[in-house]
């Protein structure tokens, strides 16, 4: 952030009537609180992650983590984008080896633009009700797919892992892993080695972008992701037409709008979704939108 004019120079009050001292004080203050404003708006170093610029790399070698016994040769990310409406990638997507979709996204209504094979559905703890509630469309639908549930240790308390039991033994051909406190860890840990960031004292919560891209690394030799938009995406100038976050939810929020006011956000805890495609991007992943697939070969 620029230097405002002024700011570190030490300032020296010399006696003055009270009225004018007042009237100097409030002028001060109305000084710090536009310098306040001014940090808080600025969009490209709010949350700043300057180790990540002009850097391109392989990712860490997450195979070495060894938590899932299933390998793929090629995968796919399903992304729960708008951008996939209209894309007609459908066949495409079903005729990958394995297909990888996040949270509660169907494919009912929505198969010609992102198909319905699901190998693997990474799922929030936010997102568990709303998957389990519909059995149809998540478990009944696609049987072979294998759940794997995420969340903070304080989130995925007992009352959770049984109603995901439960589940289970109502679906005894369903497959489910629930992400340890040692491996969402491990997920910190990931985070601040690729930021430099610790994620707690930074107030951010990982996306399940984050987790399933992770994990798709650790799966799959080489992993085709749509519907992800470059980091850049949301900067460009003039600003991409708007567009619902979610593809299954015509009347949501901006997917552009979401981006910025979690990457800026101060307040509270906030996903940073512009810095973890920074981070796949430095991978080594080409960016693409809604048309081609996002592609990293291990």
């Amino acid at each position: 952030m620029p230097t405002p004019v002024g700011w570190g120079q030490r300032l020296t009050l010399s006696p003055r009537p009270q009225s004018q001292r007042a009237a100097a004080l409030g002028v001060l203050f109305a000084l710090i609180m536009l310098l306040i404003i001014y940090s808080s708006g600025n969009g490209n170093e709010v949350f700043p992650y300057s180790r990540l610029r002009g850097r391109a790399r392989r990712p860490p070698d997450l195979k070495k983590w060894g938590t899932l016994t299933a390998r793929c040769h090629q995968c796919v990310i399903v992304t729960s984008s708008s951008h996939l409406l209209g894309t007609h990638l459908g066949t495409v997507i079903d005729g990958a080896e394995c297909t990888i979709r996040m949270n509660d996204a169907p494919t009912t209504g929505y198969n010609a633009d992102v198909g319905n094979k699901t190998s693997f559905r990474v799922v929030a703890h936010s997102s568990l009700y709303r998957v389990l509630k519909r059995p149809q469309e998540f478990v009944n639908k696609t049987p072979e797919t294998i759940f794997i549930f995420w969340g903070p240790p304080t989130k995925m308390q007992k009352s959770l892992l049984k109603i995901i039991q439960r589940v289970c033994t109502s679906f005894p051909n369903m497959t489910a892993y629930v992400v340890s406190p040692g491996r969402m860890k491990q997920f910190d840990d990931l985070f601040r080695g690729e930021t430099g960031k610790d994620r707690e004292k930074s107030r951010s919560w990982l996306s399940t972008g984050w987790f399933t891209m992770v994990i798709a690394v650790e799966l799959c030799d080489a992993v085709h992701v749509y519907g992800m938009v470059p980091p850049s995406y949301c900067g460009r100038r003039p600003p991409p037409r708007r567009l619902p976050y979610h593809y299954y939810e015509p009347k949501g929020p901006d997917e552009c709008t979401t981006y910025i006011h979690n990457e800026r956000s101060r307040r509270g805890n906030h996903h940073r979704f512009i810095t973890e495609k920074r981070v796949f991007a430095s991978w080594g992943l080409p960016h693409a939108c809604w048309a081609d697939p996002w592609i990293w070969d291990g």
